[in-house]
């Protein structure tokens, strides 16, 4: 039988946690430069959008990537990778904690899920919106005031970070909800 479960001593442990680091490094330099900019912005204007930098942001050269795919992108790596090199923590975890662990993570899925589908669909709706109008919108520029109008979020913005989100709780509640390796460590 093929073993699965990745080892300290396996040359793929150091792998996955070189790049859990690479992407680690791109996730937290870009959460610093949202903060800047979004500090820079709130004390020029006495308001900000949320993830606004982020989407018009392009790296390493125009009409590539935005900083928002960036982010999307390393943190759903940064899971997977910690996912594989951090397995034998959550095997040790008591049956009732693994319980409301589970319970969280699929609160987390649903509410997330319900994100992305209510943030895609305003967006969808003001393209529509301002194409019936007569004009393209610009669809970086869309953003929707809600919990709080002096701090709207982008859309491309909280869709993205929101589908993030849904996808790492629902790959964590997948996770949790696989047997128990047990067996695996009582081998070690």
């Amino acid at each position: 039988m093929m073993e699965t479960n990745i080892q300290k001593t396996d040359s793929g442990y150091k792998i996955f946690l070189c790049i859990f680091y690479i992407s680690s490094f791109i996730m937290t330099a870009i959460m610093l430069y949202g903060i800047f900019h979004m500090f820079t912005e709130w004390q020029e204007k006495n308001t900000y959008v949320l993830g606004e930098i982020l989407v018009k942001t392009e790296i390493p050269f125009k009409n590539f990537a935005k900083l928002t795919t960036w982010l999307f992108f390393s943190s759903i790596i940064s899971w997977y990778c910690v996912s594989r090199i951090g397995w034998k923590r959550t095997v040790k975890v008591d049956s009732w904690k693994m319980s409301l662990l589970q319970l969280m993570l699929l609160s987390f899925s649903v509410i997330s899920l319900y994100e992305v589908l209510y943030n895609f669909i305003v967006l969808n709706s003001q393209i529509t919106a301002g194409i019936i109008n007569g004009e393209i919108p610009d669809i970086d520029s869309l953003v929707i005031s809600y919990p709080d109008s002096n701090r709207p979020w982008n859309l491309i913005f909280a869709t993205k970070m929101f589908l993030s989100a849904f996808l790492i709780s629902s790959h964590a509640f997948y996770l949790s909800t696989r047997p128990r390796k047990n067996n695996v460590l009582q081998n070690l």
